[in-house]
């Protein structure tokens, strides 16, 4: 269970970063970070799955990052986040330092595309949360990268960009080694399990 400190710093940097994102009229100037109720689901996910090795795709500013370290904490897992901008991939460390959750989470800066082929290990739990129109060209480097047989992939804003994602969605329903659900919380999440 998240300690009260943690709770109490991840409500201030919610707020502090859509705060950010309303004064923003450049969509890629707004961090778009996960919805709170989002993240935490993500951290049960991680605790029901004692899942050890996490990746995400797309850290922004690190709120859902600082929700999988919390959660890779209590399962003594890991979590390698991707992010384009160092930047934001910098102000992500700095809260997870802030935090003590720093010792959990391995910061990569980079074109996710890249390190999604380079990638050799398996992971218990993947988010992807970055741009969506590269999520089709994912899709063979996710599949081969998902633990098999109870892998987890979580796919946010499913609901929200509904229109930007179905072609994505499609694929995955296609594809008889995996079977999928949507949970309308926050922006919508695809929750896709290996068979």
């Amino acid at each position: 269970m998240p300690n009260t400190f943690f709770l109490q710093r991840v409500a201030d940097l919610y707020d502090t970063f859509k705060r950010h994102d309303a004064q923003q009229t450049d969509r890629l100037l707004r961090y778009r970070n996960i919805e709170a109720e989002s993240a935490k689901l993500l951290s049960q996910f991680i605790r029901m799955q004692q899942a050890k090795s996490i990746l995400e795709i797309g850290t922004s500013t690190g709120y859902s990052t600082l929700w999988l370290a919390e959660a890779a904490q209590a399962t003594h897992g890991k979590v390698t986040t991707l992010e384009i901008d160092a930047n934001r991939s910098n102000e992500a460390k700095r809260h997870a330092t802030e935090l003590a959750l720093d010792e959990f989470v391995d910061f990569w800066v980079g074109d996710a595309a890249d390190y999604l082929k380079e990638a050799q290990e398996t992971f218990d739990f993947i988010l992807l949360d970055a741009e969506r129109p590269a999520y089709e060209n994912y899709w063979p480097d996710l599949k081969r990268l998902m633990k098999p047989k109870g892998g987890v992939l979580i796919i946010d804003n499913v609901i929200s960009h509904a229109a930007e994602v179905s072609s994505f969605l499609a694929l995955i329903k296609k594809d008889e080694n995996f079977m999928s659900s949507i949970l309308p919380v926050g922006a919508g999440l695809c929750i896709v399990v290996a068979r």
